[in-house]
């Protein structure tokens, strides 16, 4: 699709470090089943005035893994084109799932409980 668009830079982002270490040519390739892809990706390296390969460990990929999961859902008519989605880093981490103890001192699933069980 990057080559499509004519775009001339790249940043490509991977989680195996096998895989990033052998397309930058540092490492050797003794599968065979591999020959075909790293040849692809030679082949559209020369379409680049610019591409870097990085690897990020699987454990930093929460955010991009959310991202493709969030991406997946998207529906737009004009399949080469993506709307922006606006992202904020914020400085301090977030509690999603803190729950604070309810001032009656039942625990937080009590009304839930008494509503499935009474209607």
């Amino acid at each position: 699709m990057a080559v499509n668009m004519n775009v001339q830079e790249s940043l490509v982002i991977g989680d195996s470090d096998l895989l990033v270490h052998q397309v930058q040519g540092e490492w050797d390739t003794k599968n065979s089943k591999i020959f075909p892809y790293l040849y692809h990706v030679q082949e559209l390296r020369k379409r680049f005035t610019k591409i870097e390969f990085r690897h990020v460990p699987r454990i930093q990929n929460e955010f991009i893994d959310a991202l493709d999961t969030f991406s997946s859902m998207i529906k737009h008519p004009d399949k080469n084109y993506i709307d922006p989605i606006p992202v904020r880093i914020h400085n301090q981490p977030v509690y999603y799932a803190y729950v604070e103890e309810e001032a009656d001192g039942k625990p937080w699933f009590h009304d839930i409980k008494r509503y499935l069980s009474k209607g």
